[in-house]
């Protein structure tokens, strides 16, 4: 999740390097871009060759010094700072319509927390990331002692029980050796397998724990994984990963205001009906303060693979180490800021490309955010030069600096909920970065009908390695696939990740109101995040030496925008799309072969219930035919070498109007605000496809699951239609 000094230290290397590995293919300006006819494939290579030239590694590492220079949590008033500086440089860059909205809403920070071990021997926790060797900015005075975002306040001393990743299961495990967690406090792991915390949160409030420690454990970030700062990229002895645990896989955003803009004065329900806010304590450790508890605890000896990196024999607890906790949180209604600001589009001022980043981070923010606040920063600069020049895009394209994804997705969620109506008229698709950079593998996601004009784009840049970014994707996405023991063979098909999740911003444009969306980012070595450590030494010795990445990633993030900002017909492919959700229909059907006997309730004569996804699989089947006629239609019209300016609105408007299809007005059960029926999030923030379908046959609650299925089926038959309606308008014209 998760954004001034300038200094020329790299700047000689930078030229060097520049002109062995130029960041943009300068080959002859190409013809056949999807969604393009061949003469405005031509003049859009050549804009983008121009916009390409723009953005360059000193620029990407003097705005990436500015957002790290100091602490900017959400709310502080280093990060107000900081959306005012993007507004002013911004207005300077030519971008229009600059404004800084305010939403009052329902914050958190730290007034006081405490960690003592009271017996079997007295530890008081330090809370607190020691200064490092030659990061200056570790020494700074106004990093914050370890807390976690929306807890709530209390004081409890009690036994200590360690409960490995805090997830359902590992619960149940506790309860098979007789061990209850109620009224307790527990100790858990970040990851092993990763869950957000805020679902280890959750989960330990519905067990009845009275606190929740949440630590890193070297095994998953730390020296197991190799060397640690400052030798390293890995997280060292007492590194805090802070997050909030605020319940948003529930209702993103402002918890007193779900589902509408906690504008000034908005009606706000009281905090006890808010379902995401938390009803008990936590606190982030380091595993240096979580080293004592763990060497001290008694009980069971944990499972083999709740065992851990450090060097001691990891128990169960729950009887000889007892602790005190003490948290002390401000949570209350305050100002958070988004910044907006657009490009006007030229011939269609309505049609809207939305790219966005957040600004808050938990700290200096050194990958999250603002590895991405700089690439956005530098995207403004190109795309604004461009438009003094007079490239001005054919179609609007808005840029937005997000305030609050750290606490909850809360200034993209509130701004979207704000804007939704007109959104769902005029937006063709949002594109998120939200880290820039932890390193060189590229991961690209979009949802399936975008997903090959992701693809393409990525042929028309340059990798540092000296391939393309498509080969050098291909490759690591390879290596990836080997590593995790998956057979599946990369192809273009599957190159983009199409199984979308929550956690960022781009959750309400796609689950609330029904946009397009994709997400792009540059991964590598990571262990230091949403902490201290995640700074500007870290990216200039680790993550991204040089800012190529930083530059690549700038450069991609207009080349997308502008080619949907230009396009003669919106670039999407509904094919495509269908077997993406025949894809994740059939995973569906084997899930439900797996089920036992006894979770399959009889239909008459004992046999099984009849939950039948033939007329689901005949729908995709219809929607993947009308995908294909109007493939067809389209490149037949495109590459005739004119498209009348009144068929081009009315295919792409209808065009836009299929992610619209997919929602549900009344959500998923048990989660209405999240709407949409293909794409939605487990708790943990997974990826979870065909969300109500899935969750419903899982419970086994087969009525439910029937009702979801036929909501489906009902979306598919509206789809068709509208595509069937569009390939008939293209082959009257």
């Amino acid at each position: 999740m998760s954004f001034a000094r300038r200094s020329l230290f790299f700047s000689g290397a930078l030229c060097l390097w520049a002109l062995a590995f130029p960041l943009h293919l300068s080959a002859q300006a190409q013809t056949s871009i999807l969604g393009f006819t061949p003469s405005s494939a031509a003049r859009e290579s050549a804009v983008e060759n121009k916009f390409k030239a723009i953005p360059i590694p000193d620029e990407e590492r003097h705005q990436h010094h500015i957002f790290t220079a100091e602490p900017h949590v959400a709310g502080s008033p280093r990060n107000n700072e900081l959306a005012r500086y993007i507004a002013d440089e911004w207005k300077q860059e030519g971008l229009e319509d600059v404004v800084i909205r305010r939403y009052d809403v329902y914050g958190s920070n730290p007034k006081f927390t405490s960690l003592e071990m009271v017996a079997p021997v007295h530890y008081r926790a330090t809370l607190r990331e020691i200064p490092v060797l030659g990061d200056p900015d570790s020494k700074n005075k106004s990093i914050s002692s370890a807390w976690s975002g929306m807890s709530a306040s209390g004081e409890v001393t009690a036994a200590l029980v360690y409960a490995h990743s805090g997830n359902p299961e590992d619960y149940d495990l506790l309860r098979q050796q007789g061990i209850s967690v109620k009224g307790k406090v527990v100790l858990v792991r970040y990851s092993n397998p990763y869950s957000y915390r805020g679902f280890k949160a959750l989960t330990a409030e519905r067990e009845g724990a009275a606190a929740i420690l949440i630590y890193s454990d070297p095994a998953e970030d730390g020296f197991k994984k190799g060397p640690v700062v400052p030798k390293g990229s890995w997280g060292p002895e007492y590194h805090i990963q802070r997050g909030a645990i605020t319940y948003d896989f529930m209702v993103p955003g402002d918890p007193l205001t779900p589902g509408w803009a906690s504008l000034p004065g908005a009606k706000r329900i009281p905090v006890e009906q808010a379902t995401s806010i938390p009803k008990i304590m936590a606190l982030p450790l380091s595993w240096h303060d979580a080293k004592p508890l763990l060497s001290n605890m008694d009980g069971p000896v944990a499972p083999a693979d709740w065992q851990g990196g450090l060097p001691i024999k990891y128990h169960l607890g729950g009887n000889r180490v007892r602790v005190h906790v003490k948290i002390e949180m401000d949570n209350s209604t305050q100002p958070y800021y988004v910044v907006e600001g657009r490009i006007r589009g030229a011939k269609l001022p309505d049609e809207w490309i939305v790219v966005g980043n957040h600004r808050d981070a938990w700290v200096f923010g050194g990958v999250d955010p603002s590895s991405g606040t700089a690439s956005m920063m530098e995207l403004t600069r190109a795309l604004g030069k461009l438009s003094k020049s007079g490239m001005r895009p054919q179609r609007t394209i808005v840029v937005c600096s997000w305030d609050g994804e750290e606490m909850g997705l809360t200034g993209s969620t509130e701004w979207g909920e704000q804007f939704a109506g007109e959104l769902r008229n005029k937006a063709v698709a949002y594109i998120n970065v939200d880290e820039a950079t932890s390193g060189p593998s590229f991961h690209g996601q979009a949802v399936a009908s975008l997903a090959p004009m992701l693809v393409e784009a990525t042929h028309s840049l340059k990798d540092p390695s000296g391939k393309t970014l498509y080969e050098a994707w291909k490759t690591s996405a390879a290596r990836q696939r080997r590593e995790a023991k998956q057979s599946a063979e990369v192809t273009d098909l599957n190159l983009a990740d199409t199984r979308i999740g929550s956690g960022s911003d781009h959750t309400v444009f796609l689950n609330f109101v029904g946009v397009p969306v994709l997400g792009l980012q540059f991964e590598g070595p990571y262990g230091v995040y949403h902490s201290a450590y995640d700074d500007f030494f870290w990216m200039n010795h680790f993550g991204d030496p040089g800012y190529r990445y930083h530059t690549l990633m700038s450069q991609l993030w207009g080349v997308l925008a502008l080619r949907l900002a230009n396009a003669d017909l919106l670039p999407f492919d509904f094919a495509t799309y269908a077997g993406n959700i025949r894809e994740f229909l059939n995973e569906l059907q084997k899930t439900i072969s797996g089920q036992p006997p006894s979770a399959v309730p009889p239909g008459e004569a004992g046999q099984p219930p009849p939950l039948d996804l033939k007329p689901l699989l005949a729908a995709i089947d219809d929607f993947e035919a009308a995908g294909k006629r109007l493939d067809d239609s389209t490149s037949r019209a495109l590459a005739s070498g004119s498209v009348d300016p009144e068929l081009a609105e009315t295919i792409n408007h209808g065009a836009m109007e299929v992610e619209r299809n997919w929602l549900n007005p009344d959500g998923i059960p048990g989660r209405p605000w999240f709407k949409h029926i293909l794409y939605g999030a487990r708790f943990t923030y997974a990826h979870l496809e065909l969300p109500g379908l899935t969750e419903a046959i899982e419970k086994q609650d087969w009525p439910t699951a029937k009702d979801q299925s036929e909501i489906l089926r009902r979306a598919l038959v509206s789809n068709t239609k509208l595509l069937n309606d569009l390939n008939s308008d293209l082959s009257v014209k």
